[in-house]
C-alpha cells in the first residue's frame, strides 16, 4: 500500500472522536480503517479541556492504527461551530500564457486573488470554494483549464472562522503527535458525501444532528449558501430520558441507543426494559412507548428550531427538501417525525461503505471524499499530505501548521 494513497480524516465531536482511514486507488475510495473513542473535553461542539481532548484523539487514532497496521502521522481535521461565517469574493487575473490558454498556474493565481479580502483581525480563512469561473465575461464555467481567454475571474465563497477556535483545535491535534494536512469545514465535507448535484441546485438543507449541536448547511444554486449551528442535539434527549426515568445519564444513553424511538406511533407497548432508579437499587419497568413519549417532544423541538433557523436565514421559501445526517438521526422513527415537523421531503444520508454505514460517519467519510476530489488539486487552502508508515512522532525540525498559525495569531495580540 503506497502512503500516497492514504487519507485520514479526524472528526472531533461532542460524544465521539472518529478517525477514518481511506485508501484512494485510481479515484475510487475504500474505507480500510475506523477508530472511535468517547469524546472528553468537548461541550456543545467546543473544546473546553485541551488535555482530555488530546487523550480522546490519541485513543481514536490508536484504535484506527490497530485495525489497519499502519502508523498515522498526518490527518485532515474537520471544523464546525457557530463561529463559522461565509462571504463571497471575486478574484481577477490576466492569463499569463502567450497563447492565452488557461493553465493550472492561472487558476491558482486567480484563487489566491480571491483570498485577498479584508477580515477582522480575529478571523482566519478556513476554505475557499469556487462557485463559478468567468473567461472574458463568459459566466457559468466550472473548470476553465484549456480554454482560451485574456481575463480570468472567479466568484468564490470564503469560509472563515475565529482564530481562537482554529488555534485550540490545532493545538489539540498537534499535542496528540499528529501533523495537520488541512482544516475542512464539516458542512462542505458532508455536502460532498450526502447531497446530489440536483439537491445542491434546487435548495436543500443539510441538517447534521450531533450529540451537542445541530449544524445546518443550506445549499442553493449548486453551492453552500449559508450555515448555522444550533446548541441542541442528542445529549438533550439523553438528559430528558435521565430526568424522566430518574436514572443515571450513562444508563439513559444506553437505553436510548437500544430502545429509543423518536415517534410515539412507531413505538411498541410490549417492548419492556428495566431501569435502576437514581438514589436506590430498586428497578422499575418501562415500555418503549413510555420512552418514546419522552423522546418525541425533544426531537419535535429540534426540528421546529431547524425550521425557524432556516426562515431566519432567509431561505424559508427557497428550500425544497431536507437531508438529515449525524449520529442522532439513526434513531427509529426520526424520518417520519422529521417529515411531519418540517413539512417537506426529507431523507437520511449515510455513507455507502462497509463498516461505516451509519449517519454518524457522514462527516468523516465526506472529508475523505472532499480531499480526494478537491484538496490536492488547487487553491483549497492546504497541501495534500497523507498518512504514512512513520516510526516517530511528528517532527519538530520544521514548524507545523499550528506554529505558523500561532505566529500569525500573536501578531494581533
Amino acid at each position: 500500500m503506497s502512503s500516497n494513497d492514504i487519507i485520514v480524516s479526524l472528526d472531533i465531536g461532542t460524544s465521539k472522536v472518529r478517525a477514518i482511514i481511506g485508501e484512494v486507488n485510481n479515484g475510487a475510495i475504500n474505507i480500510i480503517g475506523v477508530g472511535s473513542a468517547d469524546s472528553e473535553g468537548i461541550r456543545k461542539g467546543a473544546i473546553v479541556d485541551i488535555d482530555q481532548t488530546v487523550q480522546s484523539i490519541r485513543n481514536a487514532i490508536e484504535h484506527a492504527e490497530r485495525m489497519v497496521g499502519i502508523q498515522i502521522s498526518d490527518v485532515y481535521v474537520g471544523i464546525q461551530g457557530n463561529h463559522i461565517a461565509l462571504q463571497t469574493n471575486r478574484g481577477v487575473v490576466a492569463v499569463s500564457n502567450e497563447d492565452r490558454e488557461i493553465g493550472e498556474e492561472d487558476i491558482e493565481r486567480v484563487l489566491q486573488a480571491a483570498k485577498v479580502v479584508a477580515l477582522p483581525p480575529e478571523r482566519e480563512i478556513i476554505n475557499l470554494v469556487p462557485k463559478q469561473y468567468l473567461v472574458d465575461g463568459l459566466e457559468g464555467i466550472s473548470d476553465p483549464r484549456g480554454m482560451i481567454g485574456v481575463r480570468l475571474e472567479v466568484e468564490a465563497t470564503i469560509v472563515t472562522g475565529t482564530k481562537t477556535a482554529i488555534h485550540n483545535l490545532m493545538r489539540c491535534v498537534e499535542k496528540a503527535g499528529l501533523r495537520i494536512s488541512g482544516v475542512i469545514l464539516l458542512s462542505l465535507a458532508s455536502g460532498v458525501m450526502s447531497l446530489t448535484k440536483d439537491e445542491k441546485m434546487i435548495g436543500t438543507v443539510l441538517t447534521d444532528i450531533g450529540a451537542g449541536s445541530c449544524t445546518l448547511a443550506i445549499y442553493d444554486q449548486g453551492g453552500l449558501a449559508a450555515t448555522s449551528t444550533l446548541p441542541i442535539g442528542g445529549e438533550y434527549v439523553t438528559n430528558d430520558i435521565a430526568y424522566g426515568l430518574r436514572t443515571q445519564s450513562d444508563q439513559a444513553e444506553k437505553i436510548k441507543l437500544k430502545y429509543g424511538c423518536a415517534n410515539v406511533n412507531d413505538a411498541a407497548e410490549d417492548v419492556k426494559f428495566k431501569v435502576t432508579r437514581m438514589g436506590s437499587n430498586a428497578e422499575k419497568e418501562f415500555s418503549q412507548y413510555d420512552l418514546a413519549s419522552i423522546i418525541e417532544p425533544r426531537m419535535q423541538e429540534i426540528f421546529h428550531m431547524v425550521r425557524q433557523e432556516v426562515r431566519r436565514l432567509g431561505y424559508g421559501d427557497k428550500v425544497n427538501g431536507y437531508v438529515l445526517t449525524g449520529g442522532s438521526v439513526s434513531m427509529p422513527g426520526t424520518l417520519a417525525l422529521a417529515q411531519t415537523e418540517l413539512e417537506a421531503s426529507v431523507r437520511i444520508a449515510l455513507p455507502d461503505y462497509i463498516g461505516v454505514r451509519d449517519p454518524a460517519f457522514s462527516s468523516g467519510v465526506g472529508m475523505i471524499q472532499y480531499v480526494s476530489k478537491y484538496m490536492g488539486a488547487r487553491g483549497t487552502g492546504a497541501v495534500k499530505k497523507t498518512a504514512s508508515r512513520k516510526a516517530s512522532p511528528a517532527p519538530s525540525s520544521k514548524p507545523g501548521m499550528f506554529e505558523r498559525l500561532k505566529s500569525m495569531f500573536n501578531e494581533f495580540i
